[in-house]
């Protein structure tokens, strides 16, 4: 309702939005996408960060596995796959696609760019736990293996996962890429 005339025909007159408006209202739009952009990019790193835990989070289940069940357990890396598998150790050899309990792969979108660079225990890309959930160098073996690494990068960063010898303490660590 106009309380007189002329309010009512400014009001009617006016169809279309001043300069002044559409820069204030781009300059906000602009002042937003620049916090949010940042945060964008650090979604990658995210995504890396939680392939590392992921498969920091596997070791540790196939451990807990292997002596809650007193059953060896291992998991046998493909990096040229990007994957990996979990096995249960049903005698001296391994059969990957017998006993299986589950396979891995970090090329879902879930992970971003992550790629499984490197996975060395004793020279094999076999990490085999004994029934006491200890690394060993075979499956229903009692020999004890050596330090193993895994080394997974994407996003500009490389992370090292290390499971000790004896103890199968895992650990992770940022290295320089």
């Amino acid at each position: 309702m106009c309380l007189s005339r002329r309010s009512c025909s400014a009001r009617a007159g006016r169809k279309a939005y001043t300069l002044v408006e559409v820069l204030v209202v781009v300059t906000i739009l602009g002042i937003a996408a620049s916090m949010i952009a940042p945060s964008m990019n650090g979604s990658a790193s995210l995504r890396v960060q939680a392939a590392v835990r992921t498969l920091v989070s596997d070791i540790t289940e196939m451990q807990c596995e292997a002596l809650a069940y007193q059953r060896g357990r291992a998991i046998v890396f493909y990096p040229d796959e990007n994957r990996y598998v979990l096995v249960e150790v049903n005698g001296a050899t391994l059969d990957v696609a017998l006993d299986q309990i589950r396979s891995i792969s970090i090329k879902r979108d879930d992970f971003g760019d992550a790629k499984i660079t490197a996975a060395d225990f004793d020279g094999d890309a076999v990490m085999i736990f004994d029934e006491l959930g200890s690394p060993v160098t075979a499956p229903n073996g009692s020999t004890p293996a050596g330090n193993g690494k895994i080394t997974i990068t994407g996003a500009g960063e490389k992370f090292e996962i290390t499971i000790e010898a004896y103890t199968g303490r895992v650990s992770v660590k940022r290295v320089a890429g």
